[in-house]
């Protein structure tokens, strides 16, 4: 028998890793190492280049397992967001490239259809995996070809309305799909010990599943009693199922549920996995896992390693983590909880991006008029549209990119209602190291289609607190964005001028030419107007304001 300490060699597992067929030749045991080396190189990388840790260090084991049971490009794998996929990118013949996370013309912080054939989508939303892994799984059926697919999706986005809406389908469907649910214990049931590990091993024992089905074709076939007595046994089922086993929602959605099992016990996922690739039907498997395992840091605080920047590997500090106070965000941030104050109607409304949007604070000195839907936009803009009906005043503070989700809550139950909504969407614009699908660029062009909207783009941080003081007042559907940016006061700008809607600002005098921005670009305007000015050139800068003033 093989000791685990003979399995440290000098030469590491994961430099002969070149896609996961070499997977194959490995020892159970043996993959507990090369998880361990897989854990030290996301670690290295990331703290030099940033990246979402802690979900990926938490996903190790459970991307080992399975990629040693399955046979990946053939049988798709389908990752929900992509926050945990970093042992996935190792995994397929991206180790050579790994140090170049996150840089421009290098690895993508997420999985990208451009960057492996293991990669069947770029995605970089939640949610999405289900419904896309349901159409690869009837896409093979229909052409009667013989693969797995695998959907693997976190807790947070299983409690999205795309990810029921994918499984109500796939139930429906009865095809040969797996969802795998990465549960971080933040969100779901917790394991419910011996009995359930040792009740999953039993209804997922190939032996078991031949027998049960075997008895009920006898039964099945008694005259008379048959059809009868095998309901009675089903129900039977379901009731044990019902006091052991926390999974009857998605049984009830139509799928055969397995779990929860310890998803860093590679020997245990193995075993389960290659027991439910023996079934046909939708599974579901339950997985437990431990955000950040592995970094003591990590696993403390999950939430500070999620999209973090570099990072000191001995002590776990962050760098720019006390950055923020200078930030739109920052400003965001001081002036919602100052209105909050004066006026007991603010209510604040986030979709799982407290920290990321400055509301935080608010949550803390208002938790009554705080609100967190989770990652279901549609319904936060939606709730909004409520809140305000109801004589509240909401203010939804969302990412740009994540915005888009809710086009049609925003045209529907705001626009064409007239409701006074005010949306502060940050990280507008291109935001660099997390690729194009968490972009803000959309909303530039899509916001101004929007009746009844005002759409305003601040120039500094002094200004955006003018636009969300006046925003409230106006009582119209109001869009303030602005980027992931340093917001410190215009030195060129004395002070803001007051604030009507429709009207610009004129910053700089000038007779030769004029340089018209907005939001980010008017510091870069003022900017440019003092090299011309150097050459004999006089620009007038105006700070536009508004991307959409209403038709009045």
């Amino acid at each position: 028998m093989m000791d685990d300490k003979d399995l440290i060699k000098k030469e590491s597992y994961l430099d002969k890793i070149d896609s996961p067929k070499s997977l194959k030749g490995l020892q159970e045991k043996e993959l507990k190492v090369l998880a361990e080396e897989l854990r030290s190189k996301i670690i290295e990388v990331t703290a030099k280049k940033g990246g979402h840790l802690a979900a990926s260090l938490g996903a190790v084991d459970l991307i080992v397992a399975i990629h040693y049971c399955l046979n990946s490009p053939k049988d798709k794998i389908v990752f929900d967001v992509g926050h945990q996929a970093y042992a996935h990118k190792l995994l397929t013949g991206r180790v050579k490239h790994f140090d170049t996370l996150r840089e421009m013309g290098g690895i993508s912080g997420f999985p990208n259809k451009n960057e492996s054939e293991h990669d069947p989508f770029t995605c970089g939303h939640s949610a999405t995996s289900i419904s896309s892994a349901l159409g690869l799984a009837m896409a093979r059926d229909l052409k009667k070809e013989d693969s797995k697919v695998f959907a693997v999706i976190g807790d947070a986005s299983i409690a999205t309305g795309l990810a029921f809406e994918g499984m109500n389908h796939a139930g429906h469907m009865n095809t040969n799909l797996v969802v795998v649910l990465n549960d971080n214990e933040q969100f779901i049931s917790k394991p419910v010990g011996a009995m359930s590990r040792y009740l999953n091993t039993v209804i997922s024992n190939p032996l078991y599943n031949k027998l049960m089905q075997e008895t009920e074709k006898v039964i099945q076939n008694i005259p008379k009693v048959g059809p009868v007595t095998v309901k009675a046994i089903k129900k039977v089922q379901e009731s044990m199922k019902n006091l052991l086993v926390p999974g009857i929602v998605f049984e009830e959605l139509g799928f055969r549920y397995f779990g929860p099992i310890d998803g860093h016990d590679i020997e245990q996922i193995i075993a389960t996995l290659k027991n439910i690739n023996q079934l046909d039907g939708p599974i579901f498997l339950h997985v437990i896992t431990k955000k950040g395992k592995g970094y003591k840091p990590a696993e403390d605080n999950p939430s500070d390693f999620h999209g973090v920047n570099a990072f000191d590997v001995d002590t776990g500090k962050i760098e720019g983590a006390k950055a923020n106070g200078e930030s739109f965000t920052g400003y965001f941030s001081r002036k919602i909880v100052d209105l909050a104050r004066k006026n007991e109607k603010v209510v604040a409304i986030t979709a799982a991006m407290p920290d990321g949007t400055g509301l935080k604070e608010f949550s803390e000195n208002f938790p009554e008029r705080f609100i967190d839907v989770g990652i279901t936009e549609g319904h936060a803009v939606t709730l909004s549209a409520g809140l305000a009906k109801g004589g509240m005043s909401p203010v939804v503070a969302v990412y740009s990119t994540f915005l888009q989700r809710s086009y049609d809550q925003l045209i529907h139950d705001i626009a064409l209602q007239d409701l006074p909504v005010v949306f502060c969407v940050d990280r507008a614009g291109i935001v660099g190291k997390d690729g194009p699908t968490h972009h803000g660029v959309f909303d530039l062009t899509y916001s101004r289609t929007l009746p009844n909207f005002v759409v305003m783009a601040p120039k500094d941080g002094a200004e955006l607190e003018l636009m969300l003081e006046k925003a409230l007042e106006w009582k119209k559907p109001v869009l303030i964005r602005y980027p992931r940016a340093d917001a410190k006061r215009i030195v060129s700008s004395s002070s803001c001028s007051p604030l009507t809607i429709g009207i610009s600002e004129t910053l700089r005098q000038g007779g030769d030419l004029t340089l018209l921005a907005c939001g980010s670009m008017v510091n870069i305007a003022l900017r440019t107007a003092e090299v011309l000015s150097k050459e004999g050139i006089e620009a007038e800068v105006i700070n536009a304001r508004f991307i959409k003033p209403p038709v009045l």
